[in-house]
């Protein structure tokens, strides 16, 4: 697996860890890494890649790993760093997708260049905080309830939270990860992290991504509370919103109100998926197909 790993420097001089794979001359998207997680690809995503001629491009959000934090920032301001990573890259049209915590990123980029990207994805990602029609927890697992809380709480309040949660996660297994994650699995999740490596995959993005502390993953949940930079109702290309019907980490109702508020949006909701679940090779291998219809 050829995986050609990057340092770009943005306009303000922060450094982005960008991870480019798959076939270099083919269809480029764009993916958004969940939170915490790093943006390292996953391998059997770079086999699909390689077998359909995809130029899969990822990075690591601002604050993750190596990549330079950007205090305060918002959702919608990761389409500067996703510019920038096109323009070092030579992509003058991509489509893009994010998982959990990315989806809204994936959103920030169709929204706020949407000359370059042909189409978007956001695979169980959060709708916008004190959107009106839905409780925005509820329906979530414990865990994330409680982190959630903390966040609307201030970064005083947060960061020691997450730095708790953060301790030991170097050198973490896939078991150790699930159970980290107890209260925020559904059955179908726990499924798949027992039958895949998946969970030994998030586990190293885990450990990787917060190696130098929680800035990114404080960042990131900060940004969910907040104003996002832009409107949904703001997307003009094609939007895809896909969700587990069993999701414990991002309730059905956020993929619900997306795909309300997104302009002409498509959706896939599965009875049978979870969170986690929407990652498998799989499931990547039908959102790949749609994103490059588009392309």
């Amino acid at each position: 697996m050829a995986v050609r790993q990057s340092t770009i420097e943005t306009a303000g001089g922060r450094y982005l860890t960008v991870y480019d794979a798959g076939d270099p001359a083919g269809a480029p998207i764009l993916f958004h890494h969940g939170t915490p997680s790093s943006g390292a690809p996953y391998e059997p995503h770079v086999r699909l890649a390689e077998r359909d001629g995809v130029r899969l491009v990822s990075y690591d959000r601002a604050g993750y790993g190596d990549s330079s934090r950007q205090p305060g920032r918002t959702i919608g301001d990761v389409a500067g760093d996703v510019a920038r990573i096109a323009d070092e890259l030579d992509l003058e049209r991509f489509a893009t997708w994010g998982l959990s915590g990315g989806g809204p990123h994936a959103l920030a980029c169709a929204a706020r260049l949407p000359r370059r990207v042909r189409a978007v994805a956001s695979v169980a990602g959060v709708a916008p905080y004190g959107s009106d029609g839905f409780d925005w927890v509820a329906g979530m697992g414990e865990g994330n309830v409680e982190e959630f809380g903390a966040a609307l709480a201030g970064e005083e309040t947060l960061r020691p939270a997450l730095e708790a949660e953060a301790a030991g996660s170097a050198g973490m297994t896939g078991e150790q990860y699930a159970e980290v994650l107890r209260t925020v699995l559904s059955a179908p999740d726990e499924a798949v992290l027992e039958e895949t490596d998946l969970g030994d995959y998030f586990a190293e993005g885990f450990g990787r991504s917060l190696a130098r502390g929680v800035d990114g993953w404080l960042d990131d949940d900060l940004a969910f509370v907040r104003p996002w930079g832009f409107e949904p109702v703001d997307i003009a290309p094609p939007a895809l919103v896909v969700q587990g019907r069993q999701d414990l980490m991002v309730p059905p109702a956020h993929g619900a109100w997306l795909a309300a508020a997104i302009p002409g949006a498509e959706s896939w909701f599965s009875e049978d998926e979870g969170h986690l679940t929407l990652f498998t090779a799989r499931s990547v291998e039908r959102i790949h197909d749609w994103l490059l219809e588009r392309l």
